[in-house]
């Protein structure tokens, strides 16, 4: 019998947190699935082909700045610098430690994660995107740091709306990229599939220490 509400919660994370983990390890095997598809084909699939008809058959001007926008926050000093560092120092200026070791270890993961996989599938890009991008169509590595982002953020603070808004933003990523012709739809589903395995597998590692910090008295995290 527990205590208090907080011993019933940590010694709930124990547990609870080996299932997503297994969810995880089950998306690695399907990105590696994918990603052997891939492979073997050497060409793009029917929906790839047929989505990225769709989304480029009618341009749109307001959909193109977006997704020009979406493009510069997802990658280059941004993504790779600004955003880890910035988000590290503003969870260690407000006492989560944790958090920002969870944070800059969940974004290193995935970055890694997805170069690897591209050097390994060298999958082309589509001939008529819109950006300078590097070699390696897949996995998009713009949507797997969203998804990652989303994740992280999502379990840091346990809102609602941090969700909603996080699942919104990886959706609107992986949109612009495919409507940039940067990636295949296969691409961003890929990229979505680490990022979030990335940021799960490093939450079961995190898990304990993680909830502790965010039990721990409001007064004994806020900066004084």
């Amino acid at each position: 019998m527990y205590r208090t509400r907080d011993e019933a919660l940590l010694a709930h994370t124990k547990v609870a947190r080996f299932w997503p983990l297994i969810g995880a390890l089950v998306a690695v095997l399907l990105v590696a699935a994918l990603a052997g598809l891939v492979l073997l084909r050497g060409t793009p699939f029917e929906a790839d082909a047929e989505w990225m008809t769709s989304v480029r058959e009618s341009p749109n001007s307001i959909l193109m700045h977006i997704s020009f926008v979406m493009n510069f926050l997802g990658g280059g000093l941004i993504a790779w610098v600004i955003i880890p560092l910035g988000g590290a120092a503003a969870f260690v200026l407000t006492r989560k430690p944790v958090a920002a070791i969870y944070w800059l270890l969940s974004l290193g993961l995935s970055a890694a994660a997805v170069q690897g996989v591209k050097q390994l599938v060298g999958r082309a890009r589509p001939l008529d995107m819109l950006v300078v991008s590097d070699h390696g169509s897949f996995p998009s590595g713009h949507t797997a740091n969203a998804a990652t982002i989303a994740v992280v953020l999502g379990i840091v603070f346990r809102r609602t709306w941090i969700w909603v808004v996080g699942v919104l933003g990886i959706v609107v990523m992986a949109f612009t990229r495919t409507y940039l012709g940067a990636h295949w739809i296969t691409d961003t589903l890929a990229g979505t599939l680490i990022g979030v395995c990335v940021a799960v597998i490093a939450w079961a590692a995190l898990g304990v220490p993680l909830l502790k910090e965010q039990l721990r008295p409001r007064h004994q995290r806020s900066p004084r």
